[in-house]
């Protein structure tokens, strides 16, 4: 078995963050880190250690199909240790078709990932975030990653290098590809974030929590009613179970119940502060402070308070 652990996300951000996971369990494994792309080289993909671009694929298709057994042909030959695969709606089925070609074990949502040298082990949050599950699984092996969980990697690769696998019939045909729009937040490396929920009344009322965002130097997220209910914000800016894991320094939950969904999302953030008209709302137990009162006279009061100390 070639000791490397192979990276690989079809969106260019995740695929850095894999980078770094990948490097993570290379170091404790005493293996080397290896970046993949399909067809192609894309100059915003980083390696720590080498990329291993995998040619025979047409570089617009990139289907789950495609993808999974295009790297199923280079892991029969080159036979990596483990394979890492952004969790992103496509990185997970790639892994489960991955993982089925190979018959080989494969972890889901991984996060601090680690090795002995023979397995791959992960923690994983169960039953909606309330607790922490422990898997392991025997090298080789296959991993889904958390989105948003490990750092971007920024190293420069070292090498790259090519393994054809031919070409590649898809059973599916690709007829067009419509670009998603997508909101200019980018909440994985915002330092405060103030995140609203159903509390907030009306669409227009979003505006003030992204003034008091703004004057905190912040970035505004949402819970998932708001974004996927409502629509009344992108799906970039929900913070969830379902949605993306945040560990800003400072998280200000305007109107959010908490509810597990939610808080799995967030817990890792090194303060957290909420504002709730119910006392005994569950986001209170999940918080270092907490105002108990209606947010459209506390926000603005906050605002005002910030502003006299310009």
């Amino acid at each position: 078995m070639n000791r490397a652990v192979w990276a690989y996300s079809e969106n260019e951000t995740v695929s850095n963050e894999i980078a770094s996971a990948a490097l993570d369990v290379a170091r404790a494994a005493s293996a080397e880190a290896v970046v993949l792309e399909i067809a192609t080289v894309r100059p915003g993909i980083k390696a720590s250690g080498a990329k291993l671009l995998i040619k025979g694929p047409e570089s617009q298709n990139s289907l789950p199909e495609i993808v999974a057994e295009a790297i199923a042909r280079a892991a029969k030959q080159l036979q990596p240790a483990a394979i890492l695969i952004g969790a992103t709606r496509n990185g997970r089925e790639i892994a489960s078709r991955l993982a089925a070609k190979l018959n080989v074990g494969c972890l889901s949502e991984a996060s601090k990932l680690s090795s002995d040298g023979k397995s791959l082990t992960s923690e994983r949050s169960v039953f909606a975030g309330k607790a922490t599950a422990v898997v392991n699984c025997a090298f080789p092996a296959i991993a889904t990653v958390r989105v948003g969980y490990y750092p971007k990697n920024e190293s420069t690769p070292k090498a790259t290098t090519e393994i054809d696998v031919g070409s590649v019939p898809a059973l599916v045909k690709l007829v067009s590809r419509q670009p998603k729009a997508v909101g200019t937040v980018d909440l994985k490396s915002a330092k405060v974030i103030v995140s609203a929920g159903r509390g907030v009344k009306k669409k227009e009322d979003l505006g003030m929590l992204e003034e008091l965002a703004k004057e905190m130097h912040g970035a505004l997220g949402c819970s998932r009613p708001l974004s996927s209910d409502l629509g009344w914000l992108p799906e970039e800016h929900h913070i969830g179970l379902t949605g993306i894991t945040v560990k800003p320094d400072l998280y200000v939950a305007v109107g959010i119940s908490g509810q597990l969904q939610h808080t799995a999302g967030m817990k890792d953030s090194k303060i957290v502060a909420a504002i709730n008209t119910d006392k005994e709302a569950p986001i209170f137990q999940a918080s270092d402070y907490g105002i108990v009162g209606d947010l459209y006279q506390v926000v603005p009061a906050i605002k005002k308070a910030l502003e006299a100390r310009r």
